[in-house]
């Protein structure tokens, strides 16, 4: 199970009722935080998640609205205490951003931080979780992450182990783990793997192949929608996606759920814009700030609002 914090679901600007681009996600205890637009350290301190518990920080690009949270966060973990070294990931220019911010408010960090540009194509891991990075299209260098769980083992039919002269106990265990016990092999009694769950998050873009590449077999794709259908030539020209074209994105990847974000202030009920991504892609919905939910096999589930 992964669980997604939305910290920040604006556009642009801050409203009353919502910060700028952030989205925490958790497997375990573990926590990937993805973009950390203006007032992001404290979004985290008010939400059950720990900002020490941060292990590594994805910007998508380097627009105020999803980086001008990250010298306050850096400076503050190392105000609490943090010895854990953490890495920040990024397009172009997240190395030459960050030096600046720091050097600029004469911010020192006590612990290891490691900055690593990427540009679409790279793979790393962050504890038990795998990080893929695509290209995305805006109008500055941008890129797109999605997020999988490792694959769990499959279901023992304790019964058939039974049958087969297997006692309850570390022997069981042994075969759930994919180790043969005896002339017992875990292909006998042990079902297929589970399939970790998986998240992508495309940040800001006009819809693109390498959006839906990159997401492709997403258990849950969150997809800017800065506009609607009505908006589509401001959609273009400031390198934004509308509902629907999130919708289309959506479709075409194969994922099972969109969660829309990054949604104009111009809106200012948000079931219209699900509506609208809704007669493309019907399992959509709208992130408000401080939503919590939980990405199971089962489903996507909205814990806390």
């Amino acid at each position: 199970m992964l669980e997604l914090l939305f910290l920040g679901t604006g556009a642009s600007v801050p409203s009353r009722d919502r910060a700028t681009s952030c989205i925490a996600v958790r497997g375990g205890s573990d926590i990937i935080l993805m973009d950390c637009g203006e007032g992001s350290q404290r979004q985290i301190m008010i939400s059950p998640f720990s900002f020490m518990k941060i292990r590594a920080i994805l910007i998508t690009h380097l627009h105020g609205d999803h980086v001008f949270g990250l010298p306050g966060l850096l400076q503050t973990m190392s105000l609490s205490g943090r010895t854990e070294g953490l890495t920040v990931y990024g397009p172009e220019g997240i190395r030459k951003c960050i030096d600046a911010f720091m050097s600029v408010t004469e911010g020192t960090t006590v612990y290891p931080l490691d900055i690593v540009e990427v540009e679409g194509g790279e793979s790393f891991q962050v504890k038990d979780m795998t990080v893929s990075v695509y290209r995305t299209e805006h109008n500055i260098p941008s890129v797109g992450y999605m997020i999988r769980e490792r694959e769990r083992p499959g279901k023992l039919d304790r019964e058939k182990a039974l049958s087969l002269g297997i006692k309850d106990g570390p022997d069981m265990s042994r075969l759930k783990n994919g180790v043969t016990v005896g002339d017992v092999t875990p292909d006998m009694v042990v079902g297929p793997p589970v399939k970790g769950m998986s998240v992508s998050y495309t940040g800001d873009t006009r819809p693109c192949d390498s959006v839906v590449k990159g997401s492709k077999g997403a258990t849950v794709i969150i997809h800017e929608s800065t506009y609607m259908s009505g908006q589509a030539q401001l959609s273009k020209e400031f390198f934004h996606s509308t509902a629907a074209e999130a919708a289309q994105d959506a479709l075409s990847a194969g994922a099972s759920h969109l969660i829309l974000t990054h949604i104009s202030n111009r809106y200012d009920d948000h079931q219209e814009v699900v509506d609208e991504a809704r007669t493309i892609f019907e399992n959509t919905c709208a992130a408000s700030d401080m939503d919590l939910y939980e990405v199971r096999p089962d489903g996507l589930f909205l814990k806390s609002r």
